[in-house]
Order: C-alpha cells, then sequence, then structure tokens
C-alpha cells in the first residue's frame, strides 16, 4: 500500500467528495481491514476544520456469528441507537464519510440464505430518510483491501493484486490527473447536461432492451433526473459517491413490467449474487432466479411490502472511467457507475416534487444490480407511446 495514494484518496474524499466543513461532525463507516484510510480521512477531516471525527467499524465476521447462533426472530432487530446515532448526525447537519468494498469475500456464503436476508446491517432505513432530507454532505469511495483485490484479480499474486486494485482505484477517482477536481468538475459538467435534457423531455417510462432484457419502467409526472452533484439544504455542493458515473431517478412503482438479467454480480448482505434474473407485473418483482444467490434475493424481497418494487433507475454512458475497464470490482458502488441499473426497494424523494412524493416506493432496503452494458438500449417512452432512443452502444442519443 502506498502511503502517498492513501493521503491523496482522503484528501479528495474529505475536501471535494463530502466537501467537509469547518465545524462539522464528521461520521466515517469503515471496517477492520480499512484503518489506514479511516486514519487518513479523519487527519484531513481534522485539517479542514472538523469539531470531531467518529469512526465506527462495522465488523462481518461478528455479523456471521450473529446469523449463524442467534434466535431467528431477532435478526432482523436493529438497536435504537444505530439510528438515533445517524438522525443526531442530521439534525447537526454533519458530514458522513462510507468506506466500502469487500474485506472478507465468501464469509457468509455457507449459511441459510434465509437468515442472512433478514440481517440487513450495517444499512440503516435512518440513511434513505437522511438523504431525501438533504440535511448532510456526504460521500461513499471505495478502499482497497487485500481480500478485495485478490477476488477481482485471482490470476495475480497477492501483492501485485493490491497494486492493480490501487492502480485502477486512483484511476476511476482521476486522481492520475494532474488536477482531479478540475477533471471531476468538466465530467459532472456533461452529466448534469444530459440529466437537465433527460428531464426536459418528460418522459413517461424507459425501456431496457437487450440480451435477455425487455424491461419497461414507468416514471411519475415530476421525476426529474439527478447527477454527481447534491446539495444540502444550507447550500453545501458535495458528491455522495467517489467515484459518480450516473443518472438517476425516482420510477413509478406500480409501473414496471417485463424481464431483466443482470449483466454484473453483486454482493449483498455479505453474498454474491451472480446471473441474477428478474420478472416484473405490475411494478412487483413476481419471479427471481440467479446462477448463484437467488434464495438470499428472494428473502431480501419479502422484507416488506416495498422490497419487491423499484426505486430507483439508474443510467450510465460508455464515457466514464469503470465499465472501459471491463474489471468487474465486485463492489456496488463501483460496479453501478460502470452500468445502468435499478434498485429494489426505497425511493430517493429528492427525485420528484412535493405532488409525488406519497406515491414513491418505501422500503427499509435499497439494492441496486446493474442490468446495463452497451449491448443494452435504453429507450424514452413518451406519454402518446413514441420511442426516442437515449442510450444506445452506451452513447447518449439525447
Amino acid at each position: 500500500m502506498n502511503d502517498d495514494a492513501v493521503q491523496r484518496l482522503a484528501e479528495l474524499i474529505v475536501r471535494f467528495g463530502a466537501n467537509v466543513q469547518p465545524g462539522q461532525v464528521v461520521a466515517v463507516g469503515a471496517e477492520p481491514g480499512k484503518e489506514p484510510l479511516a486514519r487518513a480521512i479523519a487527519a484531513a477531516a481534522y485539517e479542514a476544520g472538523a469539531k470531531f471525527v467518529d469512526v465506527t467499524y462495522f465488523d462481518l465476521h461478528v455479523k456471521r456469528a450473529r446469523i449463524a447462533l442467534a434466535d431467528e426472530e431477532s435478526l432482523d432487530y436493529v438497536p435504537p441507537w444505530y439510528g438515533e446515532r445517524m438522525t443526531q448526525i442530521s439534525e447537526m447537519h454533519g458530514a458522513r464519510i462510507g468506506l466500502t468494498g469487500p474485506v472478507a469475500p465468501g464469509l457468509l456464503d455457507d449459511l441459510d440464505p434465509q437468515r442472512v436476508a433478514r440481517d440487513q446491517l450495517p444499512f440503516l432505513k435512518e440513511t434513505i430518510e437522511i438523504v431525501n432530507a438533504r440535511t448532510t454532505n456526504w460521500c461513499a469511495a471505495p478502499c482497497p483491501t487485500p481480500a478485495w483485490a485478490e477476488l477481482v484479480f485471482p490470476e495475480l499474486e497477492p501483492a501485485a493484486a493490491l497494486d492493480k486494485l490501487w492502480e485502477q482505484i486512483l484511476h476511476v477517482c482521476r486522481l492520475d490527473e494532474d488536477d482531479p477536481v478540475a477533471a471531476w468538475g468538466e465530467r459532472a459538467e456533461t452529466i448534469v447536461g444530459v440529466a437537465s435534457r433527460l428531464s426536459d423531455l418528460r418522459f413517461d417510462a424507459v425501456r431496457f432492451v437487450g440480451p435477455g432484457t425487455d424491461l419497461k419502467v414507468g416514471l411519475l409526472p415530476s421525476s426529474t433526473w439527478i447527477a454527481a452533484r447534491f446539495e444540502t439544504v444550507d447550500g453545501l455542493v458535495h458528491m455522495p459517491n467517489l467515484p459518480s458515473e450516473e443518472i438517476f431517478t425516482t420510477p413509478d412503482p406500480l409501473r414496471v413490467d417485463g424481464h431483466v438479467t443482470s449483466t454484473k454480480p453483486l454482493v449483498v448482505a455479505g453474498n454474491i449474487i451472480r446471473g441474477l434474473r428478474v420478472t416484473f407485473e405490475d411494478g412487483i418483482a413476481t419471479q427471481i432466479d440467479a446462477d448463484e444467490g437467488a434464495d438470499v434475493m428472494r428473502g431480501i424481497t419479502k422484507r416488506d411490502q416495498g422490497a419487491a418494487r423499484l426505486g430507483e433507475v439508474a443510467l450510465v454512458d460508455g464515457d466514464g472511467r469503470i465499465g472501459p475497464l471491463g474489471t468487474v470490482f465486485y463492489d456496488t458502488l463501483l460496479d453501478e457507475n460502470a452500468a445502468s441499473h435499478i434498485a429494489l426497494g426505497s425511493a430517493y424523494a429528492l427525485c420528484v416534487g412535493d405532488e409525488d412524493t406519497e406515491a414513491i416506493n418505501t422500503s427499509q432496503i435499497h439494492i441496486d444490480f446493474m442490468i446495463g452494458s452497451p449491448e443494452v438500449d435504453v429507450i424514452g417512452v413518451t406519454a402518446s407511446g413514441d420511442e426516442v432512443p437515449v442510450l444506445v452502444g452506451g452513447a447518449w442519443q439525447v
């Protein structure tokens, strides 16, 4: 691990991603094995004037013990102080930083998938509520670890695999540019512009067509496409995902029909789901199959009434830095910014007007899975039924 690389990534996350301000409390979420970057983030945050940096580590091995040994009826219990901590950070208008990337791939693979599906930690339902309230400036960013590197590059020796993972993370975060912030500013202008044009077109639905996929996702009357840059209620501009290549909106949870095949594996509750195939009827995921991990996904969609409906639809073009690498990262943050995707579960209210807030999907989960590739075309559908090409061969048509 290169200390300079750790420092540069930490500073980009703090100064540009989360945009930490003087006097803010900063909450950092990590896992054992990510201590060097977490500590560098804490130092960078204090240099930025943070009042206090609170780093918490979620241990997946402790989660494994709970799933394997605890009473089944207790597996969906979340101690109230978890949510209260998040609420306090929101009320204080603090900053939040989360480090992604697996530290123990496959650790839960041999456990009962129904039990695994019941424990959604470290995900908290309050997270979506806080995002919708826009009270915190926040950023999720990748943290390379040896186990993650071996998962992504199994053909390499461990040290070489970790070096290559770091190299690719620095590349997709644009830290190989002379001025990474300026490079991100240029990219953000492009995708924010596309998001604005998509919103102006007021499509009634978007349709995904490709190998194993023909899915029509209805939109709400006020569905607005947003990208890259968020702004808090206090006017703080920040980049919630680093890297970020997606343009997304909130769909109509009652109008999703067709079938879709995932184009990348996804990691859910510590399990790798491969070859996911989902059929939707009237907004509900009525059939879920997969080459691996189908039972986990089926269990998750039974979590509550909204878990089997969509809360997000997102588009990603071919000009980003992640997709062209051809690397499967087994990390939702990176893989979802490599390909268009949809998400089961809770929706983002910030993508709709007040008149449609009651219509969006609500759930205790939010699970993204990738459905895009250069072979999957995205078509906008007007209220009169006309179809307009939006994304063809990975290139914007709007």
